[in-house]
């Protein structure tokens, strides 16, 4: 067995009707894989909110209450999200439906450059979590642990989702509880200071008034409450990722949207309430919640032993874990996205494809190597990744819900209770917009036209590719209509004529083809021109691929196999009556399109012994590596498996540039 197969584990077979079973995710683990990532922002989050409080910190009373409700509000709009789109896709397939295209392009390149620093944000926190008590002759190797640890979380996801949640869930509770204690210990220890905290609140709120007034006042909070807008991170990566949740995944969708939206407020709240209650103020030299851990925890004994360290180390081991499982959002939900785009031809449509464990392989690579690109260009600096990440979140939460809105005016005439949902994203889009912009104009500087440039170059780059896919649909089509006489011309075979049977002992003509079109008709017919006489009989083969646009049930795959199977039946109609030629089909459904069409092609062989095989093969006049990338040259590469089993293949160019 072979290292790589030892690493991913065995093929999943597409012909057990259990395996969309087996990899979905119930609710719970779906918390865990894609909730986790709005949890864990309670590690960055709240801290980044307080340190703009600038020494007005009676102000984290009325923050952790913002912060709680914005986690509501948010959560609810994209609970309505899930039930106008159950198949998932998130913010690209909404804006993409009710804004169009290219309002559609914009939020999906943002959500790539999102997902990517999901996954550097996350494991650079995670890292700071942990080193929080190492000895400082380790801080130098922090950066390499990230990486190291991207590349570890890369393996697992290649050898699928549902093993990598199920690993990663024992840290998940363990963050659950020990966060809890510290929130629950903390605001239980208090409650005989409400009144001297009420007091303290309200001096600080009269003073400021005299100083600043309501407009200062206001200004102090909004920028605070905006610049801490990491804590809403994530909330989108359940709606996002309702794919690869169990049936019936709205209902799923939404029961983890609530788990989510239970927990990451009652955390971030609590954190923001916890650092005022106990003194815990921002330092350079660890995060605050390390602080705050150990300032909780300081004293601690049973029986004379002291426990608060072992506490401590508990805590931030959990809450550096965790952030490691939020990274599972970017790999969970990225390579979705970038698939979405793909089948919309505003990516390589390679990038669509499965591995044979049904995972994302080409997008999980890309993600991880964007990550780790995007850790090494910052130094796993965490404020300036939280700046960066932070933009394209609210860059698409605003998108998402302006698309709601414009759903909610159009269908106020069809659905009789519209105006609650339409006020809802209304005041979401108003609170993202509002974070938005504050954000940009704040930390513009400060790393976030980085991620506008970055962002603005994968729009450019995804327009550039889809541009270049019509280009060349749009030359297929011609050569479809240049076929139309052909197609349409009086059958030669004698209606009456009885149908010429397959002969195993004559020379067969083995076709590969996709779709019923004027390819693979242009290929049939290159045989008889090149190959005068030389074949009688056809055999056309086809391979059906699933991808993550098929993969969405068994329903889907049977569909896939049913188009197969009559675009098939048209070719050898065509073969027939056209050519005269005796003609059969054969077909496969797979994952992987050059092995399954080499493991067809030499069953078709062994039936055939005399079957030489044929290929359409689209040529470009000036071949790029781009070209390589945008289509995947399946012909060449069965023709190198095939000449490998001593089987002749020949591609017959199609130029169409």
């Amino acid at each position: 067995m072979s290292l790589i197969r030892r690493l991913l584990g065995a093929p999943r077979d597409l012909r057990d009707a259990r395996v969309f079973q087996h990899i979905s995710l119930v609710a719970f683990f779906a918390w865990v894989g894609l909730g986790a990532d709005g949890l864990s922002s309670s590690a960055y989050g709240p801290e980044e909110a307080f340190r703009h409080l600038e020494g007005h910190t009676y102000l984290a009373v009325f923050l952790a209450l913002a912060v709680a409700l914005t986690v509501f509000i948010i959560s609810a709009s994209y609970r309505h999200i899930i039930d106008q789109f159950p198949t998932g896709g998130g913010g690209y397939v909404v804006t993409s439906k009710l804004l169009g295209e290219h309002a559609g392009v914009v939020s999906g390149s943002a959500l790539l450059v999102d997902y990517v620093l999901t996954i550097s944000i996350s494991i650079a926190a995670g890292i700071n979590a942990l080193f929080a008590f190492f000895p400082g002759a380790l801080q130098p190797f922090k950066l390499i642990s990230a990486v190291a640890i991207v590349l570890v979380l890369m393996l697992m996801n290649w050898r699928g989702v549902k093993e990598s949640v199920l690993i990663l869930t024992p840290i998940f509770i363990i963050f659950l509880i020990t966060h809890a204690v510290l929130i629950l210990g903390v605001l239980g220890t208090h409650l005989g200071e409400i009144d001297s905290v009420g007091r303290e609140v309200k001096g600080g709120l009269n003073q400021d008034l005299a100083l600043l007034g309501w407009g200062g006042v206001a200004l102090l909070f909004a920028r605070a409450y905006s610049l801490g807008g990491g804590t809403f991170t994530g909330i989108e990566a359940v709606s996002n990722g309702l794919a690869s949740m169990r049936e019936p995944r709205v209902q799923t969708g939404k029961r983890t949207m609530t788990l989510m939206a239970l927990s990451l407020a009652f955390t971030a709240g609590g954190i923001l309430l916890a650092y005022l209650l106990l003194g815990i103020h921002p330092s350079d030299a660890e995060p605050m919640n390390a602080s705050l851990a150990k300032e909780f925890a300081r004293g601690w004994h049973i029986g004379g032993i002291e426990i608060g360290p072992t506490f401590v180390i508990l805590t931030l081991i959990s809450e550096g874990a965790l952030l490691f499982v939020a990274a599972q959002a970017g790999f969970i939900d990225g390579p979705r996205v970038m698939a979405n785009m793909a089948i919309d031809s505003w990516l390589p449509h390679r990038l669509s494809a499965l591995s044979e464990r049904l995972t994302m392989l080409n997008g999980i690579g890309l993600m991880g190597g964007a990550a780790m690109a995007a850790l090494l260009y910052t130094g796993g600096d965490v404020h300036q990744l939280v700046v960066m990440y932070s933009i394209n979140v609210f860059l698409t939460f605003t998108m998402s819900n302006l698309a709601m809105i414009r759903f909610w005016i159009r269908a106020r005439k069809e659905k009789p209770v519209w105006k609650r949902p339409l006020s809802l994203h209304a005041l979401t889009f108003s609170l993202c917009f509002l974070i938005l912009t504050v954000t940009v104009f704040e930390k513009f500087s400060a790393g976030g036209w980085i991620t506008l440039l970055t962002t603005s170059a994968v729009v450019a780059l995804a327009c550039w590719i889809r541009a270049h896919y019509r280009m060349v649909g749009a030359k297929i089509q011609r050569l479809n209509k240049e076929l139309e006489p052909i197609l349409s011309a009086p059958v030669k075979r004698d209606p009456a004529a009885p149908v010429l049977e397959m002969d195993p002992e004559k020379p067969t003509a083995v076709v590969l083809v996709g779709g019923y079109g004027g390819l693979g008709i242009h290929t049939l017919l290159q045989i008889e021109r090149v190959f005068p006489k030389q074949f009688r009989q056809v055999m056309f083969i086809s391979a059906g691929i699933v991808d993550s646009g098929v993969f969405k049930g068994a329903n889907e795959i049977e569909a896939l196999r049913e188009r197969i199977r009559q675009d098939l039946e048209q070719y050898v109609q065509f073969a027939r009556n056209h050519l005269s030629f005796a003609a059969d089909y054969d077909m496969v459904i797979g994952t992987d399109v050059v092995s399954e069409v080499e493991r067809l092609c030499r069953e078709v062989c062994l039936r055939f012994p005399r079957s030489i095989f044929f290929a359409g093969q689209l040529v470009f006049r000036q071949s790029t590596w781009w070209y390589r990338v945008l289509h995947n040259e399946t012909a060449y590469a069965v023709q190198r498996r095939l000449q490998f089993d001593q089987l002749p293949m020949v591609l017959l160019p199609v130029r169409i540039l």
